[in-house]
């Protein structure tokens, strides 16, 4: 039962559909066994790459196809909702593409970005910390600039593609001033000095390497600072907020899949006589279900279309991130009570989506920091 969309044109729709077609065929059959072996899928996001999905909202002339974030996003619920490890390495990657994108100058964008956003490099995003997480401008990594040089040396934590990124965008102190002493440095993986610890042993999203990543006095050339000197947290800030969509439209499309799958499941299983979606009180909480799953989705469309159109989002899209998660723990542990018993099971797959959803709740920025943000806008609206 695939999500009813209104899509802003032909294109828009073939774009959809196609991710639709990947996402049953090409990844929702892998995803168990990948994701039970722990294994990185490196070649399906070579595949996606080739297909277009790495590069969808960045410009055609560095070998994007100029998507809105409305059309992206809904592309990546398609993926998603098959296989959420690779959903977020999508999210990632076009996140970890986003400072170059934007921020880097005419000459870096030539010479970086075609290869960045044609699908055989992935990106990582190194800014969080052990002891900076949630409060980036605590970060302790230095880079200590030289003679047409950078030397970095710290520690990033909790990195995405950790250890499989072909680069990284990397965000660390040039100066003491707290917000403005922060840069950011487009970084190859293959750099001397540069290495990832073994990868966290997580409870969902196996598929999706995570480690921390160690520098060790990493020579960077003084071309690959992105922005000017302390822009940097301006520039992170600034790429979580559409990082932000993309986890949202994540989560959407997991919510999706869970929905999807405890209807099927109810209008099959009967008990006293009828199926089970007949009785009224799972009938009501496939109803919530539905309503969480679409909210979500809407959230996050207002959120996208605002950015699409050069308007403020960073408060939508808070909302729609907080909103869509939310609703992503909910509508998985309610699909897997709709199951019983089977649903707590390895046999179907709405356990490892439970536990998919939970992470949701915590990475770009935990949903405690999100109401932090949208309550700091209110504060400020009308004054």
């Amino acid at each position: 039962m695939p999500a009813e969309r209104v899509l802003p044109s032909p294109d828009a729709e073939e774009i959809v559909n196609l991710a639709r077609e990947v996402a049953n065929e090409e990844l929702a059959p892998r995803a168990a066994g990948a994701e039970a072996a722990e294994e990185f899928p490196r070649e399906v996001f070579r595949l996606l790459g080739r297909l277009g999905f790495l590069a969808m909202p960045y410009p055609e002339e560095f070998g994007g196809s100029a998507q809105p974030y409305e059309v992206y996003l809904q592309a990546l619920e398609e993926i998603s909702g098959a296989w959420a490890s690779v959903g977020v390495g999508v999210s990632v990657h076009v996140m970890s593409c986003y400072p170059l994108a934007t921020w880097g100058s005419e000459e870096q964008r030539r010479r970086w970005l075609g290869d960045l956003l044609g699908g055989d490099l992935l990106g990582g995003y190194c800014l969080s910390e052990a002891e900076a997480g949630s409060d980036p401008a605590a970060m302790r990594t230095r880079a200590v600039e030289g003679d047409g040089t950078f030397q970095v040396s710290g520690t990033k934590a909790w990195v995405t593609h950790g250890g499989e990124a072909d680069f990284y965008t990397l965000f660390a102190r040039t100066a003491e001033d707290r917000s403005r002493g922060i840069s950011c440095f487009l970084v190859p993986a293959e750099v001397e000095g540069l290495a990832a610890q073994g990868p966290e042993r997580k409870m969902g999203l196996t598929g999706s390497t995570t480690a921390t990543i160690a520098f060790d006095r990493v020579e960077i050339g003084a071309e690959r600072l992105v922005g000017e000197m302390g822009q940097g947290l301006a520039i992170a800030l600034q790429a979580l907020d559409s990082g932000r969509l993309g986890i949202a439209a994540v989560a959407v499309g997991l919510a999706q899949s869970a929905l999807d799958q405890a209807v099927a499941y109810a209008r099959e299983r009967q008990t006293f006589g009828k199926p089970i979606i007949d009785h009224q009180g799972l009938g009501f909480l496939l109803a919530d279900m539905a309503a969480a799953v679409e909210s979500a989705r809407a959230t996050m469309l207002e959120a996208a279309r605002r950015r699409d159109r050069g308007l403020p989002f960073s408060r939508q899209a808070s909302i729609a991130k907080l909103v869509a998660t939310e609703a992503a723990m909910k509508v998985t542990t309610d699909a897997v009570q709709v199951l019983g018993g089977f649903g707590y099971t390895k046999d179907f797959p709405l356990e490892r989506m439970m536990r998919e959803a939970k992470v949701m709740q915590i990475f770009e920025g935990t949903n405690q920091i999100q109401r932090l943000v949208i309550a700091r806008h209110l504060a400020r609206m009308g004054r």
